[in-house]
């Protein structure tokens, strides 16, 4: 399954979540290391929910890039 994820910057640092899977987050000094971080927490995230007895969630969250005019 793929799932969103949604990178943004903050005032030090770059934050990343996943949409569809509550709790499944990361945080780092750079776009690249965030997006790093986050692949390897998704699968850690899907681990627990399977050890916990939980079912994996469908991806239901659509992506989709807005255009801003001036």
């Amino acid at each position: 399954m793929r799932y969103a994820v949604v990178i943004e910057k903050g005032p030090t640092s770059y934050g990343a979540y996943v949409p569809d899977l509550p709790g499944c987050v990361a945080v780092g000094s750079s776009v690249a290391e965030v997006r790093k971080l986050i692949a390897e927490a998704v699968p850690l995230h899907l681990e627990g929910l399977r050890e916990d007895g939980l079912s994996m969630p469908d991806p239901i969250t659509a992506r989709r890039h807005g255009e801003a005019s001036e």
